[in-house]
This record gives structure tokens, C-alpha cells and sequence, in this order.
């Protein structure tokens, strides 16, 4: 299902200007997020990460006509569902400078969303593509995604199941798709939010009621050795919720802080039920 320039179509296929620079250089910007009963779940947060990236940009866009896609998407019908708002920065002239004035290209799709998605399981490969924090597609979730789908592909070609990507420094930095936290004793690590990192919408979640599952939640740079050594490492992004690491390039990771894990599922799951309604069957 399509969202573009205001209408829904049950047809995935739009016309895209081989001048656009979403197509010729990857400039552009893109926000996923799960839907429930019709009502996208964190859609607020969602759309300040996008406009707040947009300002970074210097990418004009109007918070309400990206609001209203969202919506009409997810209302399109109760069943759940994945929303992926893409917006280019539109037709330019050839070369690198900013076309003068700007004129967006803004679509939407709606996917299917089930719930073998979340609460999964996951090994990791490290991988030999660095994410740095000079570069604005570490930070920012941009058309231009060429590393983690590289990064991706290398895990696979490990019989893993995502990568483990590091920073500049070789300090861990995040997943593929997600971000990355490591739990030790009541403590819950994740690497901070330095640029070479994408601050996600499920780590500022975690991040704010960790209290609540009666753990501390910090941020600390991480070395793969602290992954190794931790009582469990799990990985979170908006679509998969929170999925447990259990081995990273072939050796297995503790699992000996299961209870965290409960705490969290049982914490998203909530969530999710009292702003949608709808109640995820996921065991915990």
C-alpha cells in the first residue's frame, strides 16, 4: 500500500524523476515504525527524530503532511502493520549543490507487520565496516544506507544474523538495525549517542524507564570484550521491539539476566496495549 501526494493506492508503483536526488545520490531521509488498531505506535517520537534530522539537512518539510501520511496508513485498516516514510529532497540540477528552492518528494508505504518480528533471537558477526561519527548517515537515518546493507550481506555470508558494527575508535557502536545494550548486574549499558550511533526510538524508551523495571540504565562507551562479559546483551529497534544476542562471531553470550528481559517485554508490551489497544500474544 502506497501513500503519494495525499492518496493511498492499493498500487506500490509511483513515478520518480530520474533527477531526483533520493534516486541519483541518496539524499533524503526515512522514518519506520509499527502500527496497531490503526494507530502507529511512538509516531510522535518518530517525527521529531525526522524533522529534527530534516532541520540538520536543511531539507524543508511540513511535520503535518508527514503526520497525516502516518495516519492514513495505519487507519487504513486495524490490522497491524510496518510504515515507512521516505522523503527525498527532490528534482536538482546535476552536481552536489542544494537546488534552489527545494521541493520535497514525500511517499509512504504499509507492509505487514506480525508478531514473529518481535522478541526474537540473534547472532552477530562483526563486521569490518566502521560507523563514524563525522559521518551524518551514522547518526541520521538516511537514504543513503549503503554500510548497513554491506554490513548486513557480510553477517550473512557468517551465518549470522545481523553485524556487529563499531566506531572509528573499535568501540561497539551498534547492529545493522539497532541499537545495543549489555546488561551487568543491575546495570543497563548502552553505548553513547556520539554521532556514530543512530539514537534510536526504542533506546530513548528503554533509556527512560529503566527505573521503572528496577535496573539503572547508563550510557558508556563499550568494547566487544564488555559484550562478551556481560550477564546478557540484547538489541533494540521499532519494528523487532527487543531481540536477545546470543552469540557474537561464533561464541555464545550470557543469558544469565533473563529476568531483565521479561521486565522489558512485559514493559513494550504495556506500552504498546495502552496507546494502541492492542494486546501482542508474544510469550515472554
Amino acid at each position: 500500500m502506497l501513500w503519494h501526494r495525499g492518496q493511498i493506492s492499493e498500487d506500490d508503483g509511483m513515478t520518480l524523476l530520474t533527477s531526483d536526488r533520493g534516486l541519483t545520490l541518496g539524499d533524503g531521509l526515512f522514518e519506520t515504525l509499527p502500527a496497531f488498531e490503526g494507530k502507529a505506535f511512538l509516531a510522535d517520537a518518530h517525527l521529531d527524530r525526522l524533522m529534527a534530522s530534516a532541520a540538520r539537512f536543511r531539507l524543508p518539510l511540513d511535520r503535518a503532511v508527514l503526520a497525516r501520511a502516518v495516519a492514513e496508513l495505519a487507519g487504513a485498516d486495524k490490522s497491524p502493520c510496518v510504515i515507512r516514510l521516505s522523503v527525498s529532497r527532490g528534482a536538482g540540477q546535476r552536481g552536489l549543490a542544494l537546488p534552489e528552492p527545494q521541493t520535497p518528494n514525500l511517499w509512504a508505504t504499509r507492509s505487514p507487520w506480525t508478531q514473529t518480528m518481535a522478541f526474537g533471537t540473534a547472532r552477530l558477526a562483526t563486521s569490518s565496516i566502521r560507523r563514524h561519527a563525522t559521518s551524518p548517515s551514522s547518526a541520521h537515518k538516511t537514504l543513503s544506507y549503503l554500510d548497513s546493507i554491506m554490513a548486513f550481506d557480510e553477517a550473512k555470508q557468517k551465518a549470522a544474523d545481523d553485524a556487529l558494527m563499531l566506531d572509528g575508535s573499535g568501540h561497539v557502536a551498534s547492529t545493522a538495525m539497532a541499537n545495543l545494550f549489555a546488561v551487568s548486574g543491575s546495570t543497563v549499558m548502552t553505548p553513547p549517542a556520539t554521532g556514530a550511533l543512530l539514537p534510536g526510538i526504542m533506546r530513548a524508551l528503554i533509556l527512560d524507564h529503566a527505573g521503572a523495571l528496577g535496573v539503572e540504565a547508563i550510557e558508556k562507551p563499550l568494547h566487544p570484550r564488555d559484550l562478551y562479559g556481560a550477564d546478557l546483551v540484547f538489541a533494540t529497534n521499532s519494528v523487532r521491539l527487543v531481540t536477545h544476542v546470543m552469540a557474537l562471531d561464533g561464541v555464545p553470550l550470557n543469558s544469565s539476566a533473563d529476568g531483565v528481559m521479561t521486565a522489558l517485554q512485559t514493559l513494550i508490551k504495556r506500552l504498546i496495549q495502552d496507546e494502541t489497544g492492542f494486546r501482542l500474544d508474544v510469550p515472554s
